[in-house]
Order: structure tokens, then C-alpha cells, then sequence
């Protein structure tokens, strides 16, 4: 128990910086008002991705896209890793603003080797003879694989390198090279996909289609998430054995002229679900404290969180109206702090 409890205190510092533009990218696509269905992935995607992610996610871009305020907010949270992908789109002429309609991306924690890699997958209206001829062209570094040429975002040879290629017209994929080419081996059968992913994939299919933006988080990135959102629950002594025996979480946001959030996290017995529930409204309570002065739009926001206990589940859930969201994002409430 002594050597996990050591290995978590050593992978975290590397994930944090990473991880903030990531969470708050969720973050604020979560506190967009969107009038529309629920966003729903296809089995067929979500079954491109290798079974052991950390974290799955889902955006539709083309509802949010919708809102004149949503550029600006997509400016304050979008991680340097995503716009490293606008940039292969729009250098090859391709306009990422209206012909990526859908995002899906997973994320796997570090290993004792390697710092935090990221997949993703867009969905939209892709000509790929053209953007590949362009890549060409500009002598871009590239990597063959299964017939695909996957176009690197650098030098081709770096730790942090963010590769891309096209799927198929409507398809194209993004990230390290390493997990993109198991992306590859999973289309053909050589890897099991994140379908076969015991803990994530059962949360998936529940979570999918009951929200416009969701996510799936295991146990690693439900610490760091609950420590980001709510870093006041972390000071309390349990908290770190509690955080041990919180299995998943889930996030998702349902909208329609204001917005519902709901964070969904699986405990391990109903006793740690009461107790991270009583753990939440102390941290909610003194993180309210704090903003009342400095942000008292989004201290009102966390007034209004619900937090309910059910069995091994902790459903914890906030509303804003599409005023209170404008003023947050005026005061940069979800800017990146790198």
C-alpha cells in the first residue's frame, strides 16, 4: 500500500500542468448553453480507442459553435495540445471553426517512461487527397503505418509531439504518436478497444447520449479532477484515503436556456459515498467564502450545487442561466493557469 501511495504522489506533480488546460477545457464546454439533443458517439468511435485510457470525453462543437460568446470562451480554455491540431487543419486550408462538427478524445495517465498522452478523434467534412498533398509539400515529418501517413506537429521525434492523420473523409485523428499507432492496431483487430475496458466502458455507454458535453474519469483523473474543481476538499485529513476508494466519475451537462451539470462519482460502498458528500459541502461551503468577494457570480453559482448521496453514488449538480455565464466568462472564470 506504502509503494501506491508513493507512486501517486510522484505522477501527479507530472500530470497537473497538462491536466489543468484539460480539465478546464471540460470545464467551461460543460458551462456552455447549448439548445439541442444530447451529444451521442457512435459505437463505432468510441470503439477506435485503446482500452487502457485514464479518461474519455466528448464535445459536440457544432451545437456550441451556435453561441456568439462561444469563441471567447473557447479562447480561455482550449489546451495548447488541441490548438496544435487547428493548426494542421488550417494550415491545409481546412476550418476547423465549422468543419469539425463532433470531438472525442481519451487520455492516459503517466507511465514510469513517458509523461501523459492524449487521442483524439473529429468528426466532420475532410478532403484528405488535398491536406495530405499540402502536408507533403511542406516537407512536414512523417510516419507510415498500415497505409496511413501520420504528419507530425514538430520535429517527428519528440517526447510531446502531437502526430495527425485522416481515418477517412470524415475521420481524422490526433495525438502522441505511441497511442495513435494503437488507435491503428485497434482498427485492425491487433489491440482490444476501450469497449473491452471493464471500469470505463460500462460508464460510457451510460453517460453517452445524456449530455451535449460528458466525460468518464478513473480513479487517477477523478483525484485530480476533485482537487482542481474543489481544491479545499483535498486539505481535509480523509481526504486522501477517501480519494483512494472513489472507483470512477462522470461529468456531463444537459442544456437547454440554462445549463444542468451533473458530476457523478462512483464510491466504493455507500459509507465512503456519505462521506464524500459530507466532504464536498465543507469544501463547496469554504470555497464560497473565498469567492464572495472576488467572484461573486460564481460564489452564487456554488450556493446553488446540490449534492446526493445514493448508495455507492454521490450525484453532485449545478444550474446557471445564461447571465450568470456570460458574467463568469467576462471575468476570465475559466482561463488557463498554466
Amino acid at each position: 500500500m506504502k509503494s501506491q501511495s508513493t507512486a501517486d504522489t510522484q505522477s501527479t506533480p507530472r500530470m497537473a500542468k497538462a491536466r489543468t488546460s484539460l480539465i478546464l477545457m471540460l470545464l467551461g464546454a460543460l458551462l456552455c448553453p447549448v439548445v439541442g439533443r444530447a451529444g451521442s458517439l457512435s459505437t463505432s468511435v468510441i470503439g477506435l480507442f485503446p482500452k487502457d485510457v485514464n479518461e474519455f470525453a466528448y464535445a459536440d462543437l457544432k451545437a456550441a459553435r451556435k453561441l456568439k460568446w462561444f469563441p471567447q470562451l473557447k479562447e480561455q480554455m482550449l489546451p495548447s495540445r488541441f490548438r496544435q491540431f487547428e493548426q494542421f487543419l488550417l494550415s491545409a486550408g481546412i476550418d476547423p471553426n465549422t468543419q469539425v462538427d463532433e470531438l472525442a478524445w481519451a487520455l492516459r495517465a503517466p507511465g514510469a517512461t513517458s509523461g501523459e498522452q492524449v487521442v483524439g478523434v473529429a468528426l466532420g467534412q475532410f478532403n484528405p487527397e488535398s491536406a495530405e498533398a499540402h502536408y507533403k509539400s511542406q516537407k512536414l515529418p512523417m510516419a507510415k503505418l498500415r497505409g496511413f501517413t501520420l504528419f507530425a506537429y514538430g520535429s517527428g521525434v519528440g517526447p510531446n509531439d502531437i502526430f495527425f492523420f485522416f481515418l477517412d473523409s470524415n475521420t481524422a485523428a490526433f495525438g502522441h504518436r505511441s497511442v495513435l499507432e494503437q488507435l491503428i492496431e485497434v482498427r485492425y483487430g491487433g489491440e482490444e478497444s476501450v469497449l473491452r475496458n471493464d471500469a470505463l466502458f460500462p460508464l460510457i455507454n451510460e453517460t453517452n447520449g445524456r449530455g451535449l458535453v460528458w466525460a468518464v474519469l478513473d480513479p487517477t483523473y477523478t483525484r485530480i479532477a476533485v482537487n482542481q474543481i474543489i481544491p479545499e476538499v483535498a486539505q481535509f485529513p480523509e481526504a486522501s484515503n477517501l480519494f483512494s476508494k472513489i472507483r470512477e466519475l462522470t461529468i456531463r451537462v444537459e442544456a437547454d436556456r440554462g445549463v444542468d451539470t451533473s458530476f457523478l462519482a462512483v464510491c466504493a460502498s455507500p459509507d465512503e459515498a456519505n462521506l464524500f458528500a459530507a466532504l464536498l459541502q465543507a469544501g463547496i461551503l469554504y470555497r464560497r467564502y473565498q469567492e464572495a468577494q472576488a467572484n461573486p457570480e460564481f460564489a452564487k453559482v456554488l450556493e446553488d450545487v446540490r449534492v446526493m448521496p445514493s448508495g455507492d453514488r454521490l450525484d453532485v449538480r449545478m444550474s446557471l442561466t445564461e447571465e450568470t455565464l456570460l458574467s463568469l466568462i467576462k471575468r476570465a472564470t475559466f482561463a488557463v493557469k498554466m
